[in-house]
């Protein structure tokens, strides 16, 4: 396989702090470039993150002496030097769309953690097992921005990694109703308990803007491409509650769904232990050899224990039992930062890669 240069934009941030563990003995992406905000410009990555360094993993040694650049005022430099970049920036969303756009039309691909994407209707939000498909719109965003190689691409939100890779292998029982809440770990606010010690012996029961994601996001997930846009899904139905708990990885969800065809308990065990998709068959390397894993023992999943299943790459489900009101409910996990944030968007740019779409 080719090998790559990326560049980490945003890599002070706990995510971006997350691509460089990751990506630190990748065998296709080399880590060339890391940028984030004016202030940090000039200093080597390991003065930039001194004293903020959130990973259990220490700083790779290979990058703590590169120089910082500035995401903004030194973009065409930083995209002189890659062949793609991975973002994830706190900054207003507009100005993030800005920034995205930006780079896409200096000929960089995107590979975005950012929120500011998702709804762009020709930016495709991809899980890498589920809506693979949906980088054929990268045509039609390229013909808009005026690009050969510059696009963005999307990872969904951490909040749906659990439960829509389980409802996903469900799907030709057509799901119509579905209520979930979810129970967000801190390191999903870029916090540690050291940083929120509010935290600690607590619940929060809002996290901004989580629901509406929640709800929306699957939607464009289970979309289709129409022409040069993604046309989103109009069911099943969803209906969330996001809390934040006192854990440091890994968000958990609670799933209630109806069906239109109700399976038995035997066939959606069944589904869901053979679920695969093109990550697999590509046998990309972050993609974990079994996507979903179903536990027996009445109190698993546990986010402790099962949180850094396949690397923090797989899903892990379980409780699976008829309901009163829905026909059946089960509890869900993965891990937040690993899937649901910067190994979800590492698996998507070894898939674009993988099927030509960044050369």
């Amino acid at each position: 396989m080719k090998q790559y240069n990326v560049g980490i934009v945003g890599a002070t941030g706990m995510v971006g702090q997350r691509f460089a563990t990751i990506l630190q003995d990748h065998p296709w992406f080399n880590v060339v470039a890391v940028a984030a905000s004016a202030r940090n410009k000039g200093k080597t990555y390991a003065e930039a993150c001194e004293g903020r360094w959130k990973m259990a993993a220490p700083m790779p040694e290979k990058m703590k002496n590169m120089i910082m650049l500035d995401a903004d005022a030194d973009a065409e430099e930083l995209a002189s030097q890659v062949d793609f970049i991975f973002c994830a920036v706190d900054m207003k969303k507009d100005e993030i769309r800005a920034l995205e756009e930006r780079y896409a039309k200096l000929e960089c691909p995107v590979c975005s953690n950012n929120s500011a994407n998702r709804f762009t209707p020709d930016v495709p939000m991809i899980i890498p097992e589920i809506n693979p498909q949906h980088a054929e719109v990268i045509h039609a965003q390229r013909k808009r921005l005026g690009t050969k190689r510059g696009f963005i691409a999307v990872k969904s939100n951490c909040s749906i990694q659990s439960y829509v890779p389980a409802l996903t292998a469900l799907m030709e029982f057509e799901p119509t109703e579905v209520a979930v809440c979810t129970y967000q770990a801190i390191s999903g606010a870029g916090k540690t308990f050291e940083s929120w010690p509010e935290m600690l012996d607590n619940v929060i029961p809002y996290i901004g803007g989580e629901e509406e994601k929640s709800e929306k996001e699957p939607m464009k997930v289970w979309g289709r491409v129409a022409g040069d846009h993604i046309e989103n899904a109009v069911s099943p139905k969803i209906t969330a509650q996001c809390l934040r708990v006192p854990v440091s990885d890994g968000h958990m969800a609670a799933v209630f769904v109806k069906f239109a065809k109700k399976p038995t308990r035997e066939q959606m065990l069944e589904r869901w232990k053979g679920f695969s998709g093109r990550a697999q068959e590509l046998n990309l390397p972050s993609a974990p050899k079994h996507f979903l894993t179903y536990f027996e023992e009445d109190n698993r999943p546990q986010t402790r224990l099962d949180r850094d299943l396949e690397g923090g790459m797989g899903v892990s489900i379980g409780r699976l039992r008829e309901d009163s009101i829905y026909d059946y409910k089960f509890v869900s996990l993965s891990h937040n930062t690993l899937r649901g944030a910067a190994g979800g968007a590492v698996l998507m740019a070894e898939l674009l890669c993988a099927e030509g779409y960044i050369d």
